[in-house]
Formats: C-alpha cells, sequence, structure tokens
C-alpha cells in the first residue's frame, strides 16, 4: 500500500463537474493498492497518515500532525501509483490489486483513518475519473510506501 500525501491550504474532488468532496486545511492523500495489501497494512499506514508531524507549529517548525491541528483529508484511490516503470515507455499497472481486492481495502483504509482521526474523511469515488484540485502548502508532499515499514 502507498500513498502520496500533499499538505494541502484546499483540495477539492469533481466528477463530471459535480464536486464530491471538499476541504480547506489538512491533507489529500493518494492511495494505491496491491494484491499483497493486508490489515496491517492499513493500520499502520493510516496511524502514519493521521501523526505524520508536517503541520508548522507557533515556531514555524513542521511539529504537529492531522490530529494535532484537526485537519480534515481527503483520501482519492489511484491505482497509477502502483505503475512499474522498468520496461519501456508504458507504464504496467498489473501490480494494482483488482477492484475486487482493492474497493475493501480502499474502504477498510477510510473507515481506519476515521477512527483515528475522530472525524468524517472526504473521498474520491473509486475508478471514477476525478479532476483533483489542489493548493499545496509548503510545498509538502511525502510518499509512504507500507511495504517499506522498517
Amino acid at each position: 500500500m502507498k500513498v502520496v500525501i500533499q499538505r494541502v491550504s484546499k483540495a477539492s474532488v469533481t466528477i463530471e463537474g459535480n464536486s464530491v468532496a471538499s476541504i480547506e486545511n489538512g491533507l489529500l492523500v493518494l492511495l494505491g493498492i496491491v494484491s499483497e495489501d493486508t490489515q496491517e497494512d492499513i493500520i499502520w499506514l493510516t496511524n502514519k497518515v493521521a501523526n505524520l508531524r508536517i503541520f508548522e507549529d507557533t515556531d514555524g517548525v513542521m511539529n504537529k500532525s492531522l490530529l494535532d491541528t484537526n485537519g480534515e483529508a481527503i483520501v482519492v484511490s489511484q491505482f497509477t501509483l502502483q505503475a512499474s516503470t522498468k520496461k519501456g515507455n508504458r507504464p504496467s499497472y498489473t501490480k494494482a490489486a483488482r477492484p475486487e481486492v482493492a474497493i475493501p481495502l480502499y474502504e477498510a483504509f477510510n473507515s481506519t483513518l476515521e477512527s483515528i482521526v475522530n472525524k468524517p474523511i472526504q473521498t474520491g469515488v473509486f475508478a471514477a475519473n476525478m479532476k483533483v484540485e489542489l493548493l499545496n502548502d509548503g510545498p509538502v508532499t511525502i510518499i509512504i510506501d507500507s511495504k517499506n515499514k522498517v
């Protein structure tokens, strides 16, 4: 399971011109899932997302987390994060989990993150053609792969 986390001043997701998610200060989380991912990956990664100290404190030091700031979050499923670019110029997405595996893991990720931050998490729509708009604050962008825990 891999995430790209972006600290944002605002972010939104639209589908066919309709807004499905919108936040102010918080995190935009792009989530890529592989078939081997488990509940253990979800627990480890959602705790990382919620507790990652990438928000500034009163001294301007990145020392606060999403939990500390009571920030909002949008989670968007993005299978392209699992692309392999080793051969040629066309990415291969064979490592990305099929929908029957990915959807339950995506939903579990979202509900687990909601329970940690104790507030609703906004989401995109799985497998939809989404337009994601964001104002990256910093910019701060962090990539975390649950397969690299140690």
